[in-house]
């Protein structure tokens, strides 16, 4: 049974002025999204800025997200981490917050051999008996899940049951979905490739896009998993330039500026990151007005 179908939120973690995180915009902001028809809850990922989180914040963080939550969908905890004992000690804590599942990004900097791979998420699903979903980004983390891999850790660790994949090359996507023959749920981790990823198979979307458009993004996914494929590729269509303006910038830049315009106090990234560019705020704001997120 997949651990959710349709677009799963990758919520920003809301902060005020002093940078200490803002539960009551956060609670908000997980209603609105629910209210919306977000399929699951994906906290402290990227988007929820975790790489700045202390260990302390971010198991806070998963608790009050799944007692805010309250079982109306699934809540999935990004536990990931370059070390390996981090990982495990992060999804121990998720287990007992009460999370769902755990998104697990590959090792970043250090790094990993394929070998090293394996060895590092296997640990990590034995640790913590949750449903696993690797996460592919290696723009970001500099080391790529190949496809036998995935296939391996699907095929030999019973809990890793999916992959979010933000590799943007869809010829390793359908590679992956060929070695893995079923065993592996496949998410798209790139907002403006829903459609490509569903076409080869699919489940959903952990999405940037959702905090903004919960529906939209949600309404993407399910229209192509019912059938109506040209309904779901015009929405998506409709929305790429609102995505690109998301992502002219570092994520989770643009989203923040975005929530904020919109009036959900999502306040201050922080450092290293910084408030968005003038001129990308400019485009952002006149792309939310065309869809109407604004007046």
């Amino acid at each position: 049974m997949s651990v959710f179908i349709g677009a799963g939120v990758a919520i920003v973690t809301p902060f005020y002025e002093d940078g200490s995180v803002n539960y009551e915009a956060f609670g908000r902001l997980i209603d609105m999204q629910i209210e919306g028809g977000t399929d699951s809850i994906i906290v402290c990922g990227t988007t929820g800025e975790a790489s700045t989180l202390t260990h302390e914040e971010h198991i806070e963080c998963i608790a009050f997200c799944v007692d805010r939550v309250k079982g109306r969908v699934p809540v999935i905890a990004g536990t990931g981490s370059n070390c390996t004992e981090t990982a495990v000690y992060l999804s121990k804590e998720a287990k007992s917050a009460g999370a769902d599942a755990c998104l697990l990004v590959s090792p970043y900097y250090n790094k990993a051999t394929q070998k090293g791979l394996i060895a590092h998420f296997t640990e990590i699903a034995k640790a913590a008996d949750l449903p696993m979903i690797l996460y592919n980004i290696p723009s970001r983390t500099g080391c790529n899940i190949l496809p036998e891999t995935a296939a391996y850790l699907a095929k030999n660790v019973d809990n890793i049951v999916g992959m979010k994949d933000a590799t943007g090359n869809i010829a390793q996507v359908a590679q992956t979905m060929l070695c893995c023959e079923g065993r592996l749920d496949l998410y798209s981790g790139n907002d403006d490739q829903i459609v490509p990823l569903l076409s080869l198979g699919g489940k959903g979307v952990i999405s940037v896009l959702s905090n903004i458009a919960p529906r939209v993004t949600h309404d993407i996914v399910m229209k192509y998993l019912e059938g109506d494929t040209k309904g779901s590729l015009a929405l998506q269509l409709a929305y790429l330039p609102l995505i690109n303006a998301l992502f002219s910038e570092v994520n989770p830049i643009p989203v923040k500026k975005a929530l904020n315009l919109m009036g959900y106090q999502a306040g201050p990234l922080r450092k290293p990151l910084t408030e968005m560019e003038d001129a990308h705020a400019a485009v952002l704001q006149a792309e939310m007005r065309k869809v109407g997120l604004i007046a």
